[in-house]
């Protein structure tokens, strides 16, 4: 052909002759790149050269809108930044807004925001393992199973909070409103039948041939590459790092809880995979905890103004261990109804500042299935 076709999602420029460098764009509408992002390869035959990740496809202004809002108005904006996980990304918001004006949560607030964001930690997980499995060509069966336990996760933010992804739930100084004693009793029992289906999970993919050899040696992130970068998450932990937000800053309650950081040895696709079916046996650990100890008491503080929130003059980070990595908020306050600075730190996007190094001199098959073991999400991406 004479040149690119402008529909196709993967546009080829022609090349002169054998031993020439061929382009490839792949996206933004490439099924592969899990939403509008592109990636411009560079290929000496099948082996890459150069990948040059392009993203702004998604671009909300979300940071603008937040600063000219007023602090409550911006929770449901959280909701769309990762939008596979909206209760951990209300969590992060609200603890910097309490970090900036003081606001102090109950205990039962603090329970529940553990049962909830640990809930949505193993539906991205058990998501991420499927979509990958489904990236490598495998039939839909594991993305299926992944799903099903999914869709009941859903179906319980849904009876708590009205929605079934873009929840809306938590608040400054606790969460919207109060979960009964039937809805615990649901999640105790889906917390009873989930390690069955991480067994079935487990064995039928830990020791398939065709993912050991597609994953193992493929798209290694060293570790000290990974601390240099700032990749946080179950990506850095893949590469041999024991940092989970969880246990260094013990936010919420997570100091009560007993539960171990799962690390990988070599930084390969199927360590981070690894890492991530192990992060599922934790979950579980932390859930049948909170749910044993949690307590009667309200749900919000009394004292806090929800409406007309002036925190005083200052500056406050709130930061917390989200199913993709350290996903914070940098708020300034001018003693203002509205922020004077809001800034979001997405781990989606500080993670694939190394995809490149992760794809150099792997072949062109196994770009897909290195972007799909980062684990992004374009909405926090781009914001």
């Amino acid at each position: 052909m004479s040149g690119p076709v402008v529909d196709d999602p993967i546009a080829v420029k022609p090349i002169a002759g054998p031993g020439e460098i061929m382009e490839v764009s792949m996206g933004p509408h490439h099924p592969s790149t899990h939403g509008v992002f592109r990636m411009d390869v560079r290929l000496d035959g099948e082996r890459v050269v150069r990948l040059k990740p392009v993203f702004g496809y998604l671009h909300r202004n979300h940071e603008k809108i937040a600063e000219h809002g007023a602090y409550l108005a911006s929770i449901p904006y959280t909701d769309r930044l990762d939008y596979l996980c909206s209760m951990t990304n209300n969590w992060g918001y609200v603890l910097a807004v309490e970090k900036l004006a003081g606001i102090a949560v109950p205990e039962r607030a603090e329970y529940i925001r553990v049962i909830v964001g640990e809930l949505t930690r193993f539906q991205n997980h058990a998501g991420l393992i499927g979509f990958l499995l489904q990236d490598m060509g495998a039939s839909g069966t594991p993305l299926m199973y992944a799903f099903r336990e999914r869709e009941k996760i859903l179906d319980l933010f849904e009876a708590l909070s009205g929605a079934r992804m873009m929840c809306n739930y938590m608040r400054f100084g606790g969460v919207r409103v109060d979960c009964s004693a039937e809805w615990l009793d649901e999640v105790r029992q889906l917390v009873g039948r989930l390690p069955r289906f991480l067994d079935e999970f487990e064995s039928l993919l830990r020791a398939n041939e065709i993912l050991m050899a597609r994953t193992q040696g493929v798209g290694v992130l060293p570790r000290e590459l990974a601390i240099s970068a700032g990749v946080t998450g179950p990506l850095l932990r893949a590469s041999g790092v024991n940092y989970d937000i969880r246990k260094v800053d013990k936010y919420g309650i997570y100091d009560r809880f007993d539960f171990r950081v799962p690390l990988g040895d070599h930084g390969d696709v199927y360590d981070r995979y690894m890492v991530r079916l192990l992060e599922l046996r934790e979950m579980l650990k932390i859930l049948e905890q909170a749910l044993r100890d949690i307590p009667e008491g309200p749900v919000m503080d009394p004292k806090t103004r929800l409406r007309g929130l002036r925190p005083k003059a200052g500056e406050a980070y709130g930061r917390i261990e989200s199913p993709k990595g350290e996903l914070g908020f940098f708020l300034i306050s001018d003693g203002t109804g509205n922020p004077y600075r809001y800034r979001v730190r997405p781990p989606s996007m500080i993670n694939l500042t190394i995809l490149e190094d992760m794809c150099l001199g792997q072949n062109i098959a196994d770009v897909v299935i290195i972007l799909g073991s980062v684990d992004i999400v374009l909405g926090e991406v781009d914001r």
